[in-house]
């Protein structure tokens, strides 16, 4: 079996589980193989050289894991720029807050050539190399150019946006034609996979080869949609452990008279924060039953908060949510309550299992595993409802749920209202649905797609 060599932008040791079922999916196979697993190491040195970073490596059981440090001068437009005030935004539709500073794309490209040079010496003949998300897109360009020619995939985690969208985005032909050095390119859903192909199409003049293979810019790349999944044994295995069936119980006890509807999001405006709250907001002035009965809990887990567009979206949320409790709430209860900080992963199944309704409810989002982990954390004879935004790429495999428009937020209470009232046979039914779904493509199958793909490109 050939080696796995596992590059994003940040990793972690697969010896522990704790950190999700993506690290489980690739430590597997990388503890099979003797992998090698590659990212930046979180440090951000001052003084330091652009594109100089220092590699450092150390083992973790069979694995070997790669850190390399960036200066101040490269996490500033690397990172901080180009990848989180550019390419995050512009693939979450978001060209209003997209800041496109000419200097950052520099930096870009200075560290993805310093993760090509400290990479290559470290390769073997018969790698396979696995580069992940849209801090890395050309890698694969800077690798070939130093002679590498090992297999490469390439996954994008976020979404893919329409080709006028993608074209906003400055030198966005040079980044896109950077993803047909790779041999395969895998994306979150069908509706990326179109999206690609007609960029692809509009822009470089495409040939279609068949339905997977597009050839363009003097090359062809095999393009196809795997939908990420989660590790439903382990998530399982959480939500009958200890943490998980205190937190369901307590919370059960304290609104043993209210239905508890749960968001659990990072604070990013992409998630569709405030319109879950205006939809809340909307569900007890058209349907007043739920007043007293119905509490929201909304965590939002806080994320870059040195960017302006999430401190200004914070205040938004808090002002949104200070309203409702203002407006609705009653001594002996508050309608909503909004959480600004991390909950530990142990916790998340009893929350999930406490919830009568799951709002996932997204303004775009690539995949959105927590609409996965609400399914799986269910009691398969008294599930909750969960409603889920049209907009994330899960709603393409979870077509049982409630599917919305984040945007209508009238329509969305309406939804709010039927999760709540849904009879029991059809919470069964929809719930037993998605469950096989959601086994059947947990993240197991995604890694086994994916490399089985990757192994036969080209052959």
């Amino acid at each position: 079996m050939s080696r796995l060599v596992v590059v994003s932008n940040r990793l972690a040791d697969p010896r522990k589980p704790a950190a999700g079922g993506l690290v489980v999916a690739l430590g597997e196979v990388l503890n099979q193989t003797g992998g090698l697993w590659m990212g930046w190491s979180g440090n951000v040195l001052e003084g330091g050289a652009p594109g100089e970073g220092e590699l450092h490596l150390r083992q973790a059981g069979a694995v070997t894991l790669a850190t390399i440090d960036l200066c101040r001068e490269d996490h500033h437009s690397y990172y901080h720029g180009y990848s989180n005030s550019v390419l995050w935004p512009v693939f979450h539709y978001r060209l209003d807050l997209a800041d496109f500073n000419a200097h950052y794309i520099a930096g870009y490209r200075r560290v993805n050539q310093m993760f090509a040079r400290k990479l290559l010496p470290l390769l073997r003949a018969d790698d396979i190399i696995w580069i992940h998300d849209y801090h890395l897109i050309p890698l694969a360009a800077e690798l070939r150019a130093l002679g590498c020619r090992q297999r490469i995939g390439f996954f994008l985690h976020v979404p893919v946006p329409p080709p006028l969208i993608m074209a906003a985005i400055p030198q966005h032909e040079w980044l896109m034609r950077s993803l047909f050095a790779y041999d395969l390119v895998g994306l979150q859903s069908e509706a990326d996979v179109v999206h690609f192909k007609h960029y692809v199409h509009t822009e470089g003049r495409a040939e279609k080869l068949g339905d997977q293979h597009v050839r363009a810019f003097g090359a062809t790349v095999l393009v196809q949609a795997f939908p990420i999944g989660i590790d439903v044994d382990e998530f399982s295995r959480l939500t009958r452990a200890s943490d998980a069936v205190e937190t369901c119980a307590r919370l059960r006890a304290e609104y043993s008279r209210r239905r508890l509807l749960l968001g659990i999001d990072r604070l990013d405006y992409s998630k569709g924060l405030p319109q879950r709250v205006r939809a809340f907001r909307e569900l007890l002035e058209r349907y007043p039953e739920n007043c007293a009965s119905a509490t929201l809990v909304m965590i939002a887990a806080p994320t870059r908060d040195n960017v302006h567009a999430y401190t200004d979206l914070r205040q938004e949320l808090e002002g949104l949510c200070g309203a409702v409790n203002g407006d609705y709430g009653e001594l002996d209860w508050m309608p909503l309550r909004y959480i600004h900080r991390m909950v530990a992963r142990k916790r998340v199944p009893g929350l999930c299992r406490a919830a009568a309704v799951g709002l996932v409810t997204p303004l775009r989002d690539g995949m959105n595993l927590v609409a996965k982990e609400y399914v799986v954390a269910q009691d398969p004879q008294d599930p909750g409802v969960l409603v889920l935004s049209r907009f994330a790429g899960a709603a393409e495999q979870l077509d049982e749920a409630l599917l919305v428009n984040p945007y209508d937020t009238q329509a969305m209470a309406d939804s709010m209202q039927r999760a709540l009232q849904m009879p029991l046979v059809e919470r069964q039914e929809r719930h037993s649905k998605l469950m096989e779904r959601i086994r059947t493509h947990d993240v197991h199958w995604w890694r086994r797609s994916f490399l089985s793909a990757l192994q036969a490109a080209n052959d």
